[in-house]
């Protein structure tokens, strides 16, 4: 592991040792230094899920009620009607094969890729590039959608895409350090509370065994649930 900074060290000198309420673990994050940019913050959720068992995979996406403090870029794989609907709501890009080669040569310099079920056959081979990048679109996920105009307002209204890991943790942003304590808080409760309602019936135990918040460069503070 790399050498921690002076203002890391600094921050983890202030890190609570104990569970806190989501209030108070938010305005604890905020204590941390701070840095000279808008960190992002994140919530990270310990599952007590088996992530070999396909019926226990955690994925989804949620539109955060606060929004994420970012304005993603989306890309979208549709023609005629739905494309323009597409353009209309805030695509950055739209097209079809001009917009897969663009991709196969090793664009992604964007965060959402949104495509119309008949364009799978042209986005299907790019899941070599898109797939490493957490960018194929999926119809769990809810990027395969024949209302692409409708899923492209939502990423641009701060929707966030999760899927659990290998270990059976869940990641996602849930806004900036410039976010007053309830904003953020509101986005954290929110974000879940939806993981929790996805709890499959096959798991018996505990299904949420650690909720923890964290900006891009601070220590985490533990969240009691």
């Amino acid at each position: 592991m790399g050498k921690k900074s002076k203002r890391y060290r600094a921050s983890l000198a202030k890190q609570p040792a104990n569970l806190l309420p989501l209030g108070e673990a938010v305005d604890a994050l905020k204590k941390y230094d701070l840095t000279k940019f808008d960190q992002t913050v994140e919530v990270h959720m310990r599952l007590g899920v088996d992530p070999n068992q396909a019926d226990q995979i955690i994925r989804g996406s949620i539109v955060l009620p606060n929004g994420i403090g970012k304005t993603q870029r989306v890309v979208v794989f549709a023609k005629g009607d739905a494309a323009k609907a597409a353009e209309e709501a805030g695509a950055d890009e739209v097209g079809q094969e001009d917009l897969a080669k663009k991709i196969k040569d090793g664009w992604t310099d964007f965060d959402v890729c949104i495509a119309a079920p008949d364009m799978m056959g042209l986005v299907g081979p790019l899941g070599r590039v898109l797939g490493p990048r957490g960018l194929m679109p999926s119809p769990r996920a809810g990027t395969v959608t024949p209302d692409v105009a409708k899923v492209v307002g939502e990423y641009k209204a701060g929707k966030v895409e999760f899927r659990n890991d290998k270990g059976g943790n869940v990641h996602a942003m849930v806004g900036k350090m410039s976010f007053d304590s309830e904003k953020l808080s509101e986005n954290i409760t929110a974000f879940v509370d939806f993981v929790s309602g996805m709890k499959p019936q096959s798991v018996k135990g505990t299904y949420i065994k650690g909720v923890a918040i964290c900006a891009t460069m601070s220590p985490s503070v533990r969240v009691a649930y």
